[in-house]
C-alpha cells in the first residue's frame, strides 16, 4: 500500500464526519469528479482571489507542479527556507504522515507569517473577533480557523522554535475596486500548470492592481485556543485528534460516526449503484441501523421542508414516516397553508403513500382572481463575484445583466415580449437593465411576477446604487423601482409599491404541494411537478411553438418545449444545448449552488454566473460569445415561460 497522508482537506472532511475518511483513497466510493470541485472553486472565486493575493508580495516564489510528491515538495520548500527572509506560495510541510500546503508564507528569520487566502468576505470595519460573546468560535468561521489551526501544528512540528503568527486573508466588503477590469486580470484556464487554474494577464504588477480589495486579519487568539481546547472534540487534545485521524486514515480504520442530519450533504451519497461504484452513505447506514438498501433510499427526517423535527434523529427516528404531529407545533394560519401545516402535510403524504397532489382550490382561486391581467413574468440574471469587473464596484456587489419578460393576457395569448442582454466588456450594466425593465413594465399596468425573493433582492441594490450615482433619470429611475418592489431590511427607507412583484413561489407555498417536490419549492422542483400532474400542459406544449399560442423571440417555430419519454416528462431544459462545451445547465448550476453554500454572496448565480464572467475577457472568439449570448437568451426565456406554465397549471385547475 502507498504510504497514506494526513492533509488539510482530509482533516476538514474528518471533522465534519470522521467516517469519511475511510472513503478518500478509495475511487469506488467516490462521487464527486474533480471537475465538479473546479467549477466550484471557480463559481466562489477562490482560485482568482489567491492569485490576487499574492500578486501583493512580488517577490514571492511558487513551488509547482509535482502535487503529488509529497517529499520532494517538501524538500523544495525547505530549500526556500534556508534564506532568513522569503516569501513562499503553496510551501509544503511533511511530518510522520502529515502534510500541509499553505497559500502563502512569509519568513523573516524565525518570525513566520501563515496566511490562508479565502474568497469568504468581512467587513474590516466592523470586524473584532471569531469568538461569539459567549465564548465560543463562531459557527460560520470554525471550518476555517480549524484549517489554519491544522496547518500551524504541522509546520510547528517541523520547526518547533519558529514563532508562527496565522492570518485569514479575506476579501474585504467595504473595500472598492479602484481600478476596470481588476477581474480580468486573472483568467481562468483548465490548461494552466497552477494548481488554481489561473493564468495572470501577462506584464502586470502590485501598481495595476490599484488599492486592495482584501483584507489581512490576525486568528492568533482563536488558533491557540482551538490548539489548546480543542473545542470539537474535548476528550481528545488537539494533538491527539489529528493523531487520530492519521492512524484511522493509515490503517483503514473506519471511524464509526453516529447517522444524523449531516448526512444529507455526504460526498460519497451514490444513487448509481454497480459493480464499480459505491456509495458510502448507503454503507454507513446499513451498517448501522441493519436495514435493506430500499429502506434507506425512503425520505429521512432531514427531508422535510425547514426540518422541523431534528432531534427525533437523536431518537433514532430517521425516516419521515416514523414521525407524529407530536413532532410539530402545528399553527393552523387562516386562508393559507402554515409551514407546520405544510410541513405535517408533507409527512402525511409519506406515511399514507399518497402520491397525489395537495390544491386549496378555494383560496388559490380567489388568489388568481385578485391578479389584474395582463400578467407580467420576469426573470432577472445576474452575477456577484470577490474580484470586481469594474471600477468603483465593492467585492460581490450585484450586476443585473440580463432580464425576460412574458406576458399573459386575458384571453389566454402567450407573449415573449421583452428580454435584455448585456455581456459587453466593462461595461455597468445596472442602470441601462432598469432602463429597460422600466419601458417593459411601464407598456401595461397589470401584475408583476417574481419567483422568490432574488428581482426584488436586485432592484433594491440597483436602487441605492442610483441613490449614489449622478445619472440624469435617477429620481425617475428610483420612482419605478420603488413602485414594483417593497424594501429590504437592509434599506434605510421603508416602501411597499403599487405593483409590488407577487412572489409566485409564495402562492406555491400557501395553496400548493406534491409529494415528487421532496419538500423543495424551486422552480427546478416545481415545473416537473406540474407538468407531470397537468394533461392540459402536456397536450398544450407537446406541440411546435407556431402551433400554440406562444411567441418567441429565441426559439423557431419547430420547436417543441415538452417532450415525453417512455411515459414520463423530459424537463424543457434537458431539450436545451449546453451554454459551454463540456458542461450542460444542470452542472454549471449544481456547482454554483454548491459553492454558495461556502460563499452565500453567489446564492443566486447559477449558470449565468459562469456566462457572465467567461465573456469579460476579450480572447473569447466571436463566434463563442455570439454562442453563448443565444445559450443565456434560451434559457433566461425558458425561466419565465416556466413562471407561465405554473401559472396556467394554477389557472385550469381552479377553472369552474
Amino acid at each position: 500500500m502507498k504510504p497514506r497522508y494526513l492533509t488539510k482537506s482530509r482533516f476538514k472532511l474528518a471533522l465534519d464526519c470522521p467516517t469519511k475518511l475511510f472513503y478518500t483513497s478509495k475511487d469506488i466510493y467516490k462521487n464527486q469528479s474533480e471537475t465538479d470541485s473546479f467549477l466550484e472553486g471557480l463559481a466562489q472565486g477562490g482560485f482568482q482571489v489567491e492569485e490576487l493575493a499574492r500578486m501583493y508580495y512580488p517577490e514571492g516564489m511558487a513551488i509547482l507542479g509535482n502535487d503529488w510528491n509529497y517529499n520532494l515538495l517538501a524538500q523544495k520548500t525547505t530549500d526556500l527556507l534556508q534564506q532568513e527572509n522569503v516569501v513562499i506560495f503553496e510551501a509544503a510541510f511533511l511530518f510522520e504522515g502529515l502534510f500541509i500546503r499553505v497559500d502563502i508564507l512569509e519568513k523573516k528569520g524565525n518570525q513566520i507569517n501563515l496566511i490562508e487566502v479565502k474568497a469568504k468576505s468581512i467587513s474590516s470595519d466592523n470586524h473584532q473577533s471569531f469568538f461569539n460573546k459567549n465564548g465560543t468560535l463562531s459557527g460560520g468561521w470554525t471550518p476555517y480557523l480549524y484549517d489554519i489551526a491544522f496547518q500551524k501544528h504541522v509546520m510547528q512540528l517541523c520547526f518547533p522554535k519558529w514563532e508562527i503568527n496565522p492570518f485569514l486573508n479575506l476579501v474585504d466588503k467595504d473595500a472598492t475596486a479602484t481600478v476596470d477590469g481588476l477581474n480580468q486580470f486573472f483568467k481562468v484556464d483548465t490548461s494552466s500548470e497552477n494548481r488554481t487554474g489561473i493564468i495572470k494577464k501577462e506584464g502586470i504588477t502590485k501598481a495595476d492592481l490599484g488599492d486592495s480589495i482584501l483584507t489581512t486579519i490576525s486568528v492568533q487568539e482563536e488558533v491557540d485556543y482551538i490548539l489548546t481546547h480543542n473545542p470539537h472534540d474535548d476528550s481528545k487534545s488537539f494533538a491527539e485528534l489529528i493523531a487520530y485521524f492519521l492512524e484511522a486514515y493509515k490503517t483503514d480504520m473506519k471511524i464509526k460516526n453516529t447517522i444524523g442530519s449531516h448526512c444529507k450533504t455526504c460526498e460519497f451519497y451514490s444513487e448509481d449503484i454497480s459493480k464499480t461504484i459505491k456509495s458510502g452513505f448507503h454503507e454507513c447506514w446499513q451498517e448501522q441501523l441493519q436495514v435493506s438498501h430500499k429502506t434507506i433510499n425512503k425520505p429521512k427526517t432531514y427531508d422535510v421542508w425547514y426540518n422541523p423535527a431534528s432531534k427525533a434523529m437523536d431518537e433514532g427516528r430517521f425516516f419521515m414516516n416514523q414521525l407524529t404531529e407530536d413532532d410539530l407545533n402545528i399553527k393552523p394560519e387562516a386562508g393559507k397553508l402554515s409551514r407546520s401545516e405544510r410541513q405535517w402535510l408533507q409527512i402525511e403524504k409519506e406515511i399514507n403513500q399518497d402520491p397525489t397532489p395537495f390544491i386549496d382550490v378555494e383560496n388559490l382561486r380567489q388568489e388568481l382572481n385578485a391578479w389584474k391581467f395582463p400578467l407580467n413574468f420576469i426573470d432577472f440574471e445576474t452575477t456577484a463575484v470577490a474580484i470586481p469587473f469594474l471600477k468603483n464596484l465593492h467585492p460581490y456587489e450585484q450586476l443585473a445583466f440580463q432580464f425576460s419578460h412574458h406576458i399573459v393576457y386575458e384571453d389566454g395569448r402567450v407573449e415573449h415580449v421583452n428580454e435584455y442582454l448585456n455581456t459587453e466588456i466593462g461595461e455597468f450594466p445596472n442602470f441601462n437593465f432598469i432602463r429597460a425593465l422600466k419601458t417593459a413594465l411601464s407598456a401595461n399596468t397589470g401584475s408583476i411576477f417574481r419567483y422568490h425573493n432574488h428581482e426584488n433582492t436586485i432592484v433594491n441594490v440597483i436602487y441605492k446604487q442610483l441613490s449614489q450615482s449622478n445619472e440624469p433619470d435617477k429620481n425617475e429611475l428610483m420612482e419605478f423601482i420603488k413602485s414594483i418592489s417593497h424594501s429590504t431590511n437592509s434599506s434605510s427607507e421603508i416602501w411597499c409599491g403599487d405593483r409590488d412583484m407577487i412572489d409566485l413561489q409564495r402562492t406555491i407555498v400557501n395553496y400548493y404541494f406534491h409529494p415528487i417536490t421532496g419538500g423543495s419549492n424551486s422552480i427546478k422542483a416545481i415545473l416537473p411537478a406540474v407538468l407531470y400532474s397537468s394533461t392540459f400542459l402536456q397536450k398544450k406544449y407537446s406541440k411546435t411553438v407556431q402551433a400554440i399560442n406562444v411567441t418567441s423571440k429565441n426559439f423557431n417555430n419547430d420547436h417543441v418545449f415538452l417532450k415525453m419519454e417512455n411515459g414520463s416528462v423530459v424537463s424543457p431544459y434537458k431539450n436545451l444545448p449546453p451554454i459551454f462545451d463540456g458542461f450542460d445547465y444542470e452542472t454549471l448550476e449544481e456547482a454554483a449552488e454548491h459553492a454558495s453554500k461556502s460563499v452565500p454572496e453567489i446564492a443566486d448565480g447559477g449558470a449565468a454566473l459562469f456566462a457572465y464572467g467567461k465573456l469579460q475577457f476579450p480572447d473569447v472568439t466571436k463566434e463563442e460569445r455570439e454562442a453563448i449570448n443565444q445559450g443565456l437568451l434560451r434559457y433566461c426565456e425558458l425561466d419565465t415561460l416556466a413562471m407561465v406554465m405554473i401559472y396556467e397549471y394554477f389557472k385550469d385547475i381552479t377553472k369552474q
